[in-house]
């Protein structure tokens, strides 16, 4: 029956509209068709960022180009991630508290406020960095991590990303007995127009305030 389906879509693709049955809306087909066959398979290529003080955990869907190709997560230079955690999370007191731009300097924020991060999916066929695109997902395991690390709270940004965890993660947790709550937040992707950074940095701090995130992300973990 999928086949069918998919031989159908293929079929109606390339009529012109008015040969078209009532109903079907061609030009959405033909965006579709385009999609798929502008997809490619993609491993997500490095691992996550953690340490056994990481109180929460923030994950994505999949990098995008450019955060493969540094190897490191949120990496575009218009992805607003960063500037949200350097709103949110930095000292103003300590002026050496800050994000900056390499991977490293991003990765030793997020580290000393006990935020560790990593993506719902180890590979998938992806159009560009288009979530809307994504197919044929293959999960990460989060389990060693969070067996071994203080999580408290998990945190997904984007609606593709709280969708796929919800499919494909918490039923293998909830499977192992790990019952950590997710709290879905927006995209900080430039496709997320939508939302300027202020709104972001407000409906991140809201979400954070709400799971005692800013709290855990500040605090010293001992006897752990």
């Amino acid at each position: 029956m999928l086949y069918l389906s998919l031989v159908m879509i293929l079929v109606l693709a390339t009529l012109p509209n008015h040969h078209a049955p009532v109903g079907i809306n061609t030009s959405r087909i033909r965006r579709e068709r385009t999609m798929w066959d502008m997809s490619e398979h993609v491993e997500h290529g490095f691992g996550p960022v953690w340490d056994s003080e990481s109180r929460i955990l923030i994950l994505g869907s999949m990098p995008s180009p450019k955060s493969r190709k540094a190897a490191f997560y949120y990496m575009h230079p218009q992805n607003r991630f960063w500037p949200v955690m350097q709103a949110l999370f930095a000292d103003p007191a300590d002026p050496s508290d800050v994000t900056g731009d390499s991977l490293q300097s991003r990765r030793a924020f997020a580290l000393r406020h006990h935020i560790a991060l990593w993506d719902v999916i180890e590979s998938c066929d992806i159009t560009g960095a288009s979530d809307a695109s994504i197919r044929n997902a293959t999960p990460n395991d989060p389990t060693p991590l969070l067996r071994d690390a203080p999580i408290a709270r998990i945190f997904t940004t984007g609606a593709k990303s709280a969708q796929l965890y919800r499919r494909l993660i918490e039923p293998r947790l909830a499977a192992t007995g790990i019952t950590i709550g997710m709290t879905p937040l927006p995209s900080t992707s430039p496709a997320n127009a939508s939302m300027r950074l202020p709104a972001l940095i407000e409906a991140y701090r809201l979400a954070f305030q709400s799971a005692g995130a800013l709290e855990m992300a500040d605090e010293t973990v001992t006897g752990l």
